[in-house]
């Protein structure tokens, strides 16, 4: 593990500005570039941690506070725990942030974001990287739709809804993906259940995409995250193993 470089730093999009967290080794090197798509919980000192990680095994990393047209950071006031008695009041006020974050508004704040990396002298020209938790799933999955020249590989955590009957259901976005993808599933997650996994992996299946999807036993939703109660330390290590791997092979091993 390298030492890393961390700030925070603002983002134009067409819509506005949005604050973001920013991290890289402290080597004066370029180095291949991810974007990290926060949880519903958002920005917040253990998803910057999360971030310093993966930096510190030779990343430059982007978390951009999606819900910037909101307000900046913190949008939503939180607990340092998060227990699941407090969850509802705070999706209360989520709840609706989230819903206002069309896929429209998603897939155009994400070139902005990968516009803005390649402005950046820290991360290295070549492809990037994604991974998503919780809601950051489905913004994921997304990205590498929208931009398949740019992404190589992206991953889902804990994702939900990533393969409902809507008609904007990411799931639909297959055809267009190239990146190697990556999915740990929570265990019986109302959000992702049996019946979304299996459809989602039919679509990827038909339509050629190199995927892994895999269902962490015995973790809940929200499983990566340690200021919550569902935080399950061995899926979460789990999760690092898996995703720092995907990267190796797909970003490293491209510069």
């Amino acid at each position: 593990m390298t030492a890393v470089t961390a700030t925070s730093v603002d983002i134009p999009t067409p819509d506005g500005v949005a604050d973001a967290y920013f991290t890289h080794p402290d080597d004066n090197a370029a180095h291949p570039a991810v974007l990290f798509y926060m949880d519903a919980f958002g920005l917040r000192p253990h998803l910057n941690g999360m971030a310093d990680r993966l930096a510190s095994s030779g990343y430059t990393v982007v978390v951009p506070n999606v819900f910037y047209r909101h307000g900046r950071t913190p949008v939503v006031e939180l607990p340092e725990f998060i227990d699941p008695g407090q969850r509802p009041e705070i999706f209360e006020k989520i709840g609706p942030i989230m819903q206002d974050l069309t896929p429209e508004r998603a897939v155009r704040d994400a070139g902005a974001y990968l516009e803005w990396l390649a402005t950046r002298p820290e991360a290295a020209n070549g492809p990037i990287g994604v991974t998503g938790y919780c809601m950051g799933a489905a913004l994921s999955l997304r990205t590498a739709a929208a931009h398949p020249d740019r992404i190589a590989a992206a991953a889902g955590f804990h994702g939900g809804g990533l393969a409902t009957e809507a008609p904007d259901s990411p799931h639909l976005l297959a055809e267009h993906i190239t990146a190697e993808l990556y999915f740990g599933h929570a265990d019986q997650d109302h959000a992702m259940p049996p019946e979304q996994i299996e459809r989602l992996n039919r679509a990827l299946t038909e339509a050629g995409v190199r995927y892994r999807a895999e269902v962490y036993e015995g973790a809940a939703h929200g499983y990566t995250q340690v200021d919550t109660a569902s935080y399950d330390q061995d899926a979460a290590e789990r999760h690092w193993t898996e995703l720092l791997a995907l990267f190796d092979r797909t970003l490293k091993s491209a510069a």
